[in-house]
């Protein structure tokens, strides 16, 4: 899943915008995510590739937590800012939007500012970050003394996706080293990807299988302790067969929830409810639902930057492995955003009553229609803010509104920089070839 940490460098995209160098792709060795490997031989071989903007191409070791200096409790850093809070407002049209935004271009003068950041939306895909948070959590638990053996079994244990994968129509990518050759589908049961490639399909291409196959993995984490590191595939089966059905939800919601509470994140700001597939319901039942809020995001988020989340190494690993090194969708695909690295996870999560509307279309729900966007933007010239952003607008694919916003939003705290540019005006959103993310 470290996708994001493997800061995938090709000359052609470079070339593209007037560089002659190109950086290195240092994310492969240390993960084995086998698609970094593919940049990788793209770069060592000029081979053109222009499908991701400038800032996505960091190297590993550039990847900084912002705020380690702030050592505040959350709370005392989500104070707002009345003239940040007042320009940021003007943005907002009102009902079906929530947002919260910190600039933490200078960490020692935040400036942050929301919009009906308490309310509670479904958060679909951006609930990720809770198992991947659960995941390094527990590993914390397995390796407690030793960040670099934590960071070892991520790469090296592999596990297979038997049931707990299967029925999510996202795709993943599968790269053949010996054959050199890329394939895309959908998860199998015979699947068989390290914990870091589960983590990456989870995050970078939004795969609910691989999310659920993580979910599992946590809590086998949390029963087997130290123990896990030698768990074979046989055994953990038995392990679920045999542990009555109450006792693993409640475990699995334990497992996933505990880790924000402790940051203080309470159950209104942010819950997990279940697993990302009904397959996975065989053995593991749902619990009190989904929510989140802007404002629980953020709390996240923050206290991510500050290095608080788990410990300092825990917290840049969940950042690197949020950075995006693909295609930009949604918010982040908005052109103020090119030459910025970005940190991102969007969600989307819509129901059709097609009685009311025959015609109703995929993520422009009738019923309800959730989507959201989380991101860290870092623009060369040292601005740098985290913004949440989440909606709930009948009837129309958001996704356009949320570009739209991330450009107002960017004209804002980056205004130096974006006075002299051309402004941005709403347009009709045109998704990427299957582009999807719920």
């Amino acid at each position: 899943m470290k996708k994001i940490f493997y800061f995938v460098i090709l000359i052609g995209a470079l070339l593209s915008f007037g560089f002659t160098s190109f950086y290195p792709i240092d994310g492969y060795k240390t993960t084995g995510i086998k698609r970094l490997y593919q940049l990788q031989k793209f770069q060592e071989d000029s081979v053109p590739y222009k499908k991701i903007p400038f800032g996505a191409y960091k190297k590993l070791e550039d990847i900084k937590l912002n705020l380690v200096s702030r050592k505040d409790s959350i709370d005392a850093l989500l104070v707002e800012d009345k003239d940040f809070a007042k320009d940021i407002g003007k943005l907002f049209p009102g009902a079906g939007y929530s947002g919260s935004i910190m600039d933490m271009s200078n960490p020692d003068k935040l400036r942050y500012a929301a919009f009906r950041e308490n309310v509670g939306y479904q958060p679909g895909s951006v609930g990720k970050l809770a198992v991947l948070l659960a995941v390094m959590d527990q590993m914390d638990k397995v390796c407690p003394d030793s960040w670099e053996q934590r960071a070892m079994y991520m790469r090296d244990i592999k596990v297979t996706s038997r049931y707990w994968g299967l029925g999510d129509h996202h795709t993943i990518p599968i790269y053949d080293i010996e054959k050199n050759k890329l394939i895309k589908r959908q998860v199998i049961a015979t699947d068989e990807f390290s914990l870091y490639e589960w983590l990456d399909h989870m995050v970078s291409v939004s795969n609910n299988g691989a999310a659920s196959i993580m979910y599992r993995e946590a809590i086998l984490m949390a029963a087997f302790g130290p123990d896990y590191v030698n768990l074979n595939a046989e055994k953990a089966e038995q392990y679920f067969k045999d542990t009555p059905r109450d006792s693993l939800t409640n475990l699995a919601h334990a497992v996933v929830n505990e880790p924000l509470r402790e940051l203080g994140i309470t159950e209104d700001d942010w819950r997990l409810g279940g697993m990302f597939t009904r397959t996975a319901d065989k053995y593991v039942g749902r619990k009190g639902g989904s929510t989140s809020t802007p404002k629980g995001l953020m709390k996240f988020l923050v206290q991510l930057e500050q290095g608080k989340v788990i410990d300092e190494k825990s917290s840049l690993e969940i950042k690197r492995i949020m950075y995006s090194t693909d295609r930009r969708i949604r918010y982040a695909k908005s052109s103020r955003l090119d030459s910025a690295a970005v940190y991102y996870k969007s969600g989307s999560y819509y129901k059709c009553d097609r009685v009311k509307n025959p015609d109703c279309k995929d993520y422009a729900g009738n019923v309800f229609n959730f989507m959201n966007s989380v991101i860290i933007v870092e623009h060369p010239n040292g601005v740098k803010y985290i913004t949440c952003l989440m909606t709930n607008v009948l009837n129309k694919n958001s996704a356009g509104n949320h570009m739209y916003l991330a450009s107002m939003i960017d004209d804002i705290i980056n205004k130096d920089n974006n006075a002299m540019k051309e402004a941005i005006k709403e347009v009709e959103y045109k998704s990427d070839k299957d582009e999807t993310d719920n």
